[in-house]
């Protein structure tokens, strides 16, 4: 049987794929789509100099740590509140409290990056690093879809085909890393857009490490 949390789809309230709290499962489904959209509208910010956007999605970045945290206090309420779940709902609620955290850490990202971009960083990269940074937020948005595909509804080949979107990740970093050692750029700027391609690096690792989690976790 294929794991998975749960379906975002339609489905049936009696389906298996529904046993978890709606509450809870309306929650995660909200955490993971409010981190795509931080990655995605960072980059957009940095890149097109849209400082408004880029403090929105500082400010979004407040209501992920909040659900997280709250998620993370209703599992554990759950967990230790005396009622014994059932084995399959144990084991879904396990997985959420050891993504939750990891999850977070990537709103973190997008939130670094979009810090980097309110303060008008975007217009003073080199027209090469531009293009990098613009093709990682890219493959970024890529591999949080694939992350989410693969750990809400249990999609295979979304998890197989991760680690090939890491790779390509990397390599942009690496080419990234190139044009930084260029003197292209001022060494101020240099030193920001070092962080910025290390970040979206970081997030591409963190998706890997979910979906890790997420198979380990089969029963």
């Amino acid at each position: 049987m294929t794991h998975r949390l749960f379906s975002r789809g339609g489905s049936d309230p009696g389906a298996p794929e529904a046993i978890l709290d709606p509450e809870i499962t309306a929650a995660t489904i909200r955490v993971f789509a409010l981190v795509g959209e931080a990655v995605a509208e960072a980059t957009h910010a940095l890149l097109a100099g849209d400082r408004d956007l880029a403090k929105r999605v500082v400010d979004h970045d407040v209501e992920i740590d909040r659900l997280v945290s709250d998620l993370i206090r209703t599992v554990e309420k759950i967990l230790v509140d005396g009622t014994e779940p059932s084995r399959e709902i144990r084991s879904r609620l396990l997985t959420l409290l050891r993504i939750l955290p990891e999850v977070e850490r990537n709103g973190d990202l997008a939130e670094h990056v979009a810090r980097r971009a309110a303060r008008g960083l975007g217009g003073e990269m080199s027209p090469r690093s531009r293009g990098l940074v613009e093709r990682m937020g890219e493959v970024a948005a890529v591999i949080w879809r694939e992350a989410t595909d693969a750990i809400l509804d249990g999609n295979l080949q979304a998890a197989s085909s991760i680690e090939d979107t890491d790779d390509e990740l990397d390599d942009l970093h690496v080419s990234l890393t190139a044009e930084l050692v260029s003197g292209s750029m001022s060494v101020p700027v240099a030193v920001e857009v070092a962080m910025i391609g290390r970040f979206y690096e970081r997030f591409g690792d963190h998706c890997v490490n979910l979906v890790r989690r997420q198979v380990a976790a089969r029963p």
